[in-house]
């Protein structure tokens, strides 16, 4: 068949019995499921209404000493940081502990004039 002819309804038909065939040919049935490795599993909890009674599950202690170490901060995990982004803000401890010194603070102060012009501000808005 030339490119400029049109194919008719039959030679369509045809075309898709034979993608049909192919496609059922690769077609591969999966009877078997399981759960994701890699997906987060939600425990859903009972009906509210339901008279089923629950069980109570025992603690693994091994387990949840795991996961609250995985929850610290990294300085709580880790002596050094791992990474070069850790490394900013990695001492977060005061470098001075007086914070009374007039020197290294700059406290917002208010004299007569600041005071007149923002109430001024805030009248004209």
């Amino acid at each position: 068949m030339a490119a400029n002819e049109k194919r008719d309804l039959v030679h369509q038909n045809a075309i898709h019995v034979e993608t049909i065939r192919k496609e059922e040919r690769c077609q591969k049935l999966h009877t078997e499921f399981s759960i994701n490795p890699h997906r987060k599993l939600h425990v859903l909890p009972d009906k509210p209404m339901s008279k089923k009674p629950t069980e109570a599950i025992a603690e693994n202690s091994d387990f949840l000493g795991v996961f609250h170490k995985a929850r610290q901060e990294p300085t709580k995990k880790y002596r050094m940081p791992q990474t070069e982004s850790q490394e900013i803000g990695w001492v977060s401890t005061p470098l001075i502990s007086n914070r009374n010194d007039d020197r290294l603070n700059f406290f917002r102060s208010s004299t007569d004039v600041t005071k007149y012009k923002e109430s001024a501000l805030r009248s004209s808005s």
